[in-house]
């Protein structure tokens, strides 16, 4: 395997999960202050590696299905982010 590979599918993987982040909390993210968005990163930095491992485990158990657990993986490392901005 390529050893970049896992560098930019976390790069892609960081995008997607900022992108649903923000279309989802358009309001909080505006009104967030510098501390509450780093608070809301590093959530979804906290749950980046347990996250990641079981996209790899997926993906390898089940090649068919990797397009559908990297969207999984992104709504999840969001969902960690969103909760911190929406403070639920």
């Amino acid at each position: 395997m390529n050893p970049h590979i896992p560098d930019l599918l976390a790069t892609k993987l960081a995008e997607a999960a900022l992108t649903v982040l923000v279309r989802t909390c358009r309001k909080e993210v505006a009104a967030a202050s510098r501390d509450e968005l780093e608070a809301a990163c590093a959530a979804m930095r906290a749950k980046a590696r347990p996250v990641i491992d079981r996209l790899f485990d997926d993906a390898r158990a089940a090649p068919w299905v990797a397009e559908a657990a990297f969207h999984a993986a992104a709504l999840e490392l969001a969902q960690a982010g969103i909760s911190v901005l929406r403070k639920v």
